[in-house]
């Protein structure tokens, strides 16, 4: 018998692309549970399944920075924030903080097929009651209109969106007149493609860094310190800490005044969910 459970949960996370560099992932997690039935008649309750997974994810690889630690240009090595991450290709960055802010997975690339199937087998070496198999699959939404993928942390928060690089992959709204304005949805989600978000007042004051086109944010989170390096081209700075209502509020306010329209965004933080703002120049 085969239980499945479709758009169980979510998995948010940012990850290390040997090709574009730091991106951000929201991945629709699906499920499939092979097993005997019991005396109940059930293979296993859905309504102890979701949590049961959900669980599972949320303290593995959800809002993580997921590593494949054999791509090349990448060290991995301990610090006094726990773990320090290095790459060189196909940008320099270096990212550091405590050890769960990281999934480190033994391959050259992360595939969301590779991942799903390597934490199928890590929640079948302590499997439910009566549960023979189980198999996940991490499905992008499907999306027709303009989209991007960025990553950021939040200092002030008291969950794990604290960690330093943990992303989403957001499509973007944006009306104006009571119009939706396809060519300018285009536009910003290019600009904030594959970026870093970052707040200002996390920003270090680093001349040596900035004279080599680079840019470090620190700050100390409940979870532990975290630090990270990047190319300054690769970061967008904001006035504010990165929230989704914050990120809201400055798209309408920035493509309000480049166009001199009242401007309405709807921004997503992955996968159903995010926050509308409006501004009027």
């Amino acid at each position: 018998m085969t239980l499945f459970v479709n758009a169980l949960t979510q998995l948010d996370a940012s990850l290390w692309c040997p090709h574009r560099g730091l991106i951000g992932v929201s991945w629709q997690v699906n499920t499939e549970l092979d097993g005997e039935l019991g005396e109940d008649g059930m293979l296993f309750d859905f309504g102890h399944v979701k949590p049961w997974i959900k669980s599972r994810l949320d303290d593995g690889a959800d809002h993580t920075l997921i590593v494949p630690i054999d791509a090349p240009g990448i060290t991995v090595s301990e610090c006094p924030e726990g773990l320090a991450i290095r790459t060189t290709t196909p940008y320099v960055m270096e990212v550091r903080g405590p050890q769960q802010a990281f999934t480190l997975v033994p391959a050259a690339e992360i595939t969301s097929s590779d991942l799903a199937e390597r934490f199928a087998e890590e929640m079948m070496r302590q499997p439910p009651p009566r549960v023979s198999a189980i198999r996940l699959s991490f499905q992008d939404e499907p999306l027709t209109g303009a989209s991007y993928t960025y990553s950021h942390g939040l200092r002030r928060h008291d969950g794990n969106c604290q960690r330093i690089a943990h992303g989403h992959r957001s499509p973007l709204h944006i009306w104006q007149a009571g119009t939706r304005a396809p060519a300018l949805e285009a536009e910003w989600a290019e600009r904030l493609a594959d970026r870093y978000l970052v707040d200002k007042s996390d920003i270090e004051d680093n001349h040596e860094l900035e004279a080599k086109g680079m840019l470090a944010t620190r700050y100390r989170a409940p979870q532990g310190d975290f630090f990270l390096m990047l190319p300054r081209e690769r970061c967008v700075i904001l006035p504010t800490a990165t929230t989704i209502e914050q990120i809201a509020a400055w798209l309408a306010n920035e493509i309000a005044g480049g166009t001199g329209q009242a401007t309405r965004v709807q921004a997503f933080e992955g996968i159903g969910k995010g926050a509308i703002a409006e501004h009027t120049p």
